[in-house]
């Protein structure tokens, strides 16, 4: 155990997530998502019994989102209306404001395989065990900054 590190964040999945450069970004999804056919050879880590939005806190506890932009994609609920948000997304925007890491605005609906396009070029998938359908997330890694040294 760390100090000060989320519990959930295992060995393994710290180290993908600190492996990831700017840009680069991690799912974070469902039971039922195609994970292993859509990472292709690329990082999965499962997260058994876990729901969403709690995977969706500990991810963003430790990873910088890449602002300004639209650093966190979702998949869009299909057979709604474009603006239709289902609970559990509306969570996890809410989560990602709360943080401070992205407005809701910054959040953008994605169509479900336009969705797996992206995911295909993902660093890593975090497979969650969580059950409701389109429960599926993309967070692209921003930088952190410090003071300018002007050495």
């Amino acid at each position: 155990m760390l100090k000060g590190v989320d519990p959930l964040l295992s060995p393994r999945l710290l180290k993908v997530l600190a492996e990831m450069g700017h840009g680069d970004a991690v799912a974070v999804v469902d039971a039922n998502f195609t994970a292993m056919t859509l990472a292709g050879g690329k990082h999965v880590v499962r997260l058994p019994g876990v729901g969403l939005e709690r995977a969706c806190a500990a991810v963003l506890s430790v990873l910088p989102l890449d602002l300004p932009g639209q650093p966190v994609a979702f998949m869009a609920v299909g057979d709604q209306p474009a603006d239709y948000r289902s609970g559990l997304q509306r969570e996890v925007i809410a989560l990602c404001h709360a943080a401070g890491s992205a407005t809701a605005a910054q959040c953008q609906a994605v169509e479900r395989f336009a969705f797996y396009e992206q995911v295909k070029q993902a660093y890593a998938i975090v497979q969650t065990g969580e059950l409701q359908p389109y429960a599926n997330f993309l967070f692209r890694k921003g930088v952190l900054t410090g003071p300018a040294d002007d050495r």
